[in-house]
């Protein structure tokens, strides 16, 4: 309510109204649902995160990766193109492919790797060579991650130990007797190590009856495909900013040099 007093100034009775009260600082201020929607939008929520759009070089790498798994004839023809040691040697896998999944619930009873014993993998004393034993231990061993990892991950070899226990002068046979929980290192996330131990037999004439050659530990470094185009990129942006630095200093000292 205002009044008039004698002197003519006004006086005001009673409350003042809300627009005449002084505002509190902004962070004493309660928070508003608006302010909130503000400050946490919904695309930073990690569930709602856009998904990464692959360019067409990655897309054509996903394609092949799960094309190399689908059967024993594709499998061949990749190896053809980018593993030819693995073509020339013959080695065939088995248990790693879509009809093979489903004969065997546990993937180390299902895989093994046969090694033909053909003039390619054979040396001077006609035997298997160990060069032959050692170098498809890591195509073996490989193949078994790559098969449970997929295409989203890159499989390098990190370190390889293998003892040869007795001449090869027959098939050689690869199998997978022990290895972490490689679902688990899945689950996680991220990059990871696993390790591997198998055993190597030579397949004798009577049938079901095979004799063991070498044992192989061997131990696999798996990165994300997503991680690595990260780095990637990351790499670029560093390199940009370095060669973009020199530039501008240059541009500001001849600027100095020849004021306008």
């Amino acid at each position: 309510m205002v009044a008039s007093s004698g002197g003519g100034n006004p006086t005001i009775r009673g409350p003042l109204p809300e627009h005449f009260l002084p505002k509190p600082p902004y962070h004493l201020r309660p928070v508003s649902s608006a302010d909130l929607r503000i400050s946490t939008p919904l695309a930073s929520a990690p569930g709602n995160r856009a998904p990464e759009r692959l360019g067409w070089y990655d897309r054509l790498e996903a394609a092949l990766s799960k094309l190399s798994n689908r059967n024993r004839f594709w499998h061949r023809v990749c190896s053809l193109i980018w593993l030819p040691y693995a073509f020339r040697s013959g080695i065939s896998l088995r248990g790693v492919f879509r009809g093979d999944r489903e004969s065997k619930s546990c993937p180390k009873a299902r895989f093994s790797a046969v090694l033909p014993f053909r003039r390619f993998n054979r040396n001077w004393y006609n035997a298997m060579a160990g060069a032959a034993l050692l170098g498809n231990s890591e195509v073996a061993g490989g193949s078994y991650v790559f098969a449970e990892c997929g295409g989203d991950y890159t499989v390098v070899c990190k370190e390889m130990n293998y003892k040869f226990v007795r001449p090869c002068l027959g098939t050689a046979v690869y199998r997978v007797v022990d290895s972490e929980d490689l679902q688990a290192k899945l689950a996680a996330g991220g990059e990871f190590n696993v390790a591997l131990v198998m055993e190597i037999y030579q397949q004798l004439h009577r049938p079901g009856k095979e004799l063991l050659v070498g044992r192989c530990n061997i131990t696999f470094h798996c990165t994300p495909k997503a991680m690595v185009r990260q780095r990637t990129e990351r790499r670029r942006q560093r390199y940009l900013s370095r060669n973009a630095a020199p530039k501008k200093l240059h541009g500001d000292s001849s600027s100095d040099a020849n004021p306008s």
